[in-house]
């Protein structure tokens, strides 16, 4: 099956399919003007410094089919705080890829971007049926690399020249996840996102080893 606009709730965030009307005005707080330019070094659009072409943006992100835009929203504030998408879908050979993801600073290194991840896999594996998750970024792109392996991703090589992205070179490195991979995975985030792995102040008590 495609994936659908559909809303998938989380212990600390919840996935929404992206409303202009809902959640630009937190996106626009959290990812727009000079102070948050630098979240969209490695995006193939932005960063916007007027509120109005950010405001088209989201509407167009809103409407497209793939990618498919969903808003990340903290449960205890009600508030976008990122967005993530499902993209390249291939339902015939049941591969798809997670791509056109932005945190904002409030979101960044955080539970609730752990579990956005989470979600987004046990979507695609445990609903839709997919046999291979994918994950691509720049080769320069270090924490997204690293977000890569953690999440329990496997890296697959670099295809040279692979994009121009706002006028320069990207060289991509490609991840996979597969769907024989993905019960250990799963585990694995249920036990790291669980509350016991946390103590009183908020800190993890052991670090998620997706590759351990």
């Amino acid at each position: 099956m495609r994936p659908a606009r559909i809303t998938i709730a989380g212990r600390y965030i919840t996935l929404e399919p992206l409303d202009p009307a809902k959640h630009t005005e937190a996106l626009w707080q959290g990812l727009g003007g000079e102070s948050n330019e630098s979240l969209w070094l490695y995006m193939p659009d932005g960063p916007f410094m007027e509120r109005s072409a950010f405001d088209a943006h989201m509407r167009a992100k809103a409407i497209s089919e793939d990618p498919l835009f969903f808003a990340i929203v903290d449960r205890q504030t009600k508030l976008a705080v990122g967005r993530a998408t499902l993209m390249r879908i291939d339902p015939p050979n049941r591969v798809i890829e997670v791509g056109g993801i932005i945190y904002t600073h409030a979101l960044q290194r955080s539970r609730g971007a752990t579990e956005a991840m989470y979600l987004l896999a046990r979507y695609v594996f445990d609903d839709l049926g997919y046999r291979r998750y994918e994950w691509k970024c720049n080769t320069l792109n270090e924490p997204s690399r690293r977000a890569a392996l953690r999440l329990g991703f496997s890296f697959e090589g670099i295809f040279r020249q692979h994009m121009i992205i706002k006028g320069r070179n990207r060289d991509t490195a490609w991840f996979s996840m597969l769907d024989s991979e993905w019960p250990a995975r799963k585990r694995e985030f249920e036990r790291w996102l669980d509350e016991g792995n946390f103590d009183s102040g908020g800190n993890q008590k052991s670090k998620l080893s997706q590759n351990g």
